[in-house]
């Protein structure tokens, strides 16, 4: 469906007032999600999680600080990306679409799941990258600087890596018809499971881990790893990329 522009579409103006909208959005949805999770597992129940902690220490609270300014700096950036989408929707360039009908409800999950491999495949392969030596220290250092991970470290990135995380979604919209109410709940759950794998404290069940289905699936275990190892568990929401390349910690084997 092609939407017809309003001249504002292409001023300034616009630029400010929607990246401005949508920076409020991701900060208020991001501090929820992270404040909710570092409340329950850091303040109000410290003492019965202390002892599932992965990390042998906890984060001071300088790196917490590090790291909410980092990550206001990135939803800064998440917001531009937003507003471009947004801009790209309204001159018609995207596949996003408003009536289910349009492709029927049975494509709502399979959407999803397009949407969601195709963003890991393309996190994997630039995850590597990125630590690749020289490319390490000027874009993802900052986020392992966070040796010990938070549930603030889930967006805590080098302005560099917020446009390497935000551009892909945009560009797989451009051409994957995903339904808005999808698009919503996906952006959801970047979100959530972005602080999950970055609590520290793994909140699956050990029968779920040991399953055949839950193996696939990244946890907080698994990517305390990463942040361990660097050179290990690459992965965004899956472990399949790090199961065919072997870059897959052996502590998940033990």
């Amino acid at each position: 469906m092609t939407v017809l522009s309003d001249p504002i579409e292409n001023s300034p103006i616009f630029l400010l007032v929607y990246t401005a909208i949508f920076f409020f959005a991701i900060v208020f949805r991001y501090f929820v999600a992270a404040g909710v999770f570092y409340y329950y597992y850091y303040v109000k129940n410290f003492s019965r999680y202390d002892q599932k902690r992965l990390s042998k220490r906890l984060a001071d609270k300088k790196q917490v600080r590090k790291e909410m300014l980092w990550s206001i700096k990135s939803s800064v950036i998440f917001a531009f990306f937003g507003t471009l989408t947004y801009w790209l929707w309204l001159e018609g360039k995207t596949a996003i679409y408003l009536e289910v009908d349009q492709f029927g409800y049975w494509y709502l999950p399979l959407s999803l799941v397009l949407l969601s491999l195709l963003h890991e495949t393309y996190y994997y392969w630039v995850h590597r990258w990125m630590h690749h030596p020289k490319v390490f220290r000027i874009v993802h250092k900052v986020h392992h600087d966070s040796r010990i991970p938070t549930p603030w470290t889930a967006f805590s990135f080098h302005p560099w890596e917020s446009v390497i995380e935000a551009v892909i979604v945009p560009l797989i919209l451009l051409v994957l018809p995903v339904n808005v109410y999808v698009l919503g709940f996906y952006l959801l759950i970047m979100t959530i499971s972005s602080v999950v794998n970055h609590l520290d404290i793994e909140i699956y069940p050990t029968w779920f881990q040991k399953s055949k289905f839950g193996q696939q699936f990244i946890g907080a275990t698994h990517h305390h790893h990463h942040h361990t190892e660097y050179m290990t568990n690459y992965g965004l929401y899956f472990t399949f990329w790090d199961r065919i390349m072997a870059t897959e910690s052996r502590k998940m084997k033990s």
